[in-house]
């Protein structure tokens, strides 16, 4: 589960990290109110940056041709005119694809003055089966562009999760983005709260971009977390029921949110041959055999490893809400599954959907000759996959009629 800005830097400061002092905004009031707090604080400038599930957001265009996600404004004036122009309206990024996300939230915050970016973030090395804090003196920028052009500025420390963050490990990533002093003393701290947020809140990744050194009003530098991102670990989240409550729907799709519903893992994708899997590496090499031989998939869909009736005919649902599709390929493996209860689900769903597209199903494993009698008695119009790859260059071969 993805959260907004706004919503990561709540969690950080919950740890002890240094944020921005800042607002979430849903209407133009809330940003005009955020906006006189902070000039008549005594600030001089403010930043309002769009809340949306993607990044790029600085560098993105609004449906109507308005320019850029994150705005400076130098009055609460200007605030509230710029909220008018992006609540409500449609931000396009890299991230989002064309059809953009529509803004329901802005974060009001004081700009501070940066003098200095870094990048820092914390997540788990499947590799070395450790957690990860990784670095850079490159903030501000991708760190894929960072890995690819300079890979020797990406500073890597590894934490032994038997025993969690150490000292010597902060002051090794303090060293490394060459901090002294009292930035030194912050940036232990600061990275060990860091950590302590990934770790506490089951966090897949914690990401700040830029963290920067600021200057305050008196002159006095330090360390703040100016931006950040954080994934959350989904089946981690029924220990966490504040976490969950900052679920935004709005930026999730209709189509996904149904299979939550039902424990089914789906993702929409842009093709139109349908994937209905048991188990996320066989939907993985489903998608890969369905492209192998000139298709493209509709979705990931994954209903597990004990599915039952009801959830193959949620799933068969879903498929049919996605106007996109044109075949449908079922590629089951039984080990846990049985086949025939999915032969069963199948020809349920196709019954009650009454399903008019074509249909392709391969079925191996436990109980498959139950499942396929049940099949081929259904009077229901099934293609049979004699193999995977059988199956696939059908369902590649019925989608492009």
């Amino acid at each position: 589960m993805n959260i907004h800005e706004y919503q990561a830097k709540q969690l950080l400061k919950q740890h002890g990290v240094a944020v921005p002092t800042g607002e979430p905004c849903k209407t133009v009031a809330e940003a005009t109110t955020a906006a006189q707090k902070i000039f008549g604080g005594g600030g001089t400038l403010a930043v309002i940056k769009a809340q949306i599930h993607a990044g790029g957001r600085g560098k993105g265009t609004f449906k109507d041709g308005f320019k850029g996600g994150v705005k400076l404004a130098k009055s609460a004036d200007e605030v509230t005119a710029l909220a008018k122009t992006m609540l409500g309206n449609v931000l396009v990024t890299k991230q989002t694809g064309p059809e953009g996300r529509q803004v329901n939230t802005l974060l009001v915050a004081g700009a501070e003055t940066i003098k200095k970016e870094f990048y820092l973030a914390v997540l788990l090395d499947r590799a070395n089966s450790r957690p990860l804090i990784m670095a850079s003196t490159e903030g501000g920028v991708d760190i894929e562009e960072v890995a690819e052009k300079t890979p020797e500025k990406i500073i890597k420390e590894h934490i032994d999760p038997a025993v969690g963050i150490q000292p010597y490990n902060a002051r090794n990533v303090a060293a490394a983005l060459g901090l002294k002093g009292e930035l030194f003393g912050q940036a232990c701290k600061l990275i060990t709260a860091v950590y302590r947020t990934w770790w506490e809140c089951d966090a897949s990744m914690v990401e700040i971009n830029p963290l920067c050194i600021v200057e305050g009003a008196d002159g006095k530098e330090s360390l703040m977390a100016v931006d950040a991102k954080i994934g959350l670990d989904d089946n981690a989240l029924y220990r966490h029921a504040d976490i969950l409550a900052m679920r935004d729907l709005n930026e999730e799709s209709p189509l996904e949110i149904e299979a939550s519903k039902f424990n089914l893992n789906y993702i929409k994708l842009d093709g139109s041959i349908a994937c209905l899997v048991n188990g996320a590496g066989l939907a993985m090499a489903t998608m890969d055999i369905v492209q192998y031989y000139g298709g493209s998939p509709a979705n990931f869909l994954d209903v597990g490893g004990g599915a039952s009736k009801e959830q193959v005919t949620a799933a068969f649902k879903i498929i049919l809400s996605d106007p996109h599709v044109k075949a449908i390929f079922v590629n089951i493996f039984g080990g846990i599954m049985d086949c025939n209860v999915i032969a069963t689900g199948i020809v349920a769903a196709v019954k009650e959907t009454g399903l008019k597209l074509p249909l392709i199903v391969r079925l191996e494993g436990n109980n498959v000759a139950a499942g396929r009698t049940t099949l081929a008695q259904s009077g229901v119009a099934i293609i049979n996959g004699d193999s995977m790859a059988d199956a696939a260059q059908k369902a590649v071969k019925a989608a492009s009629h």
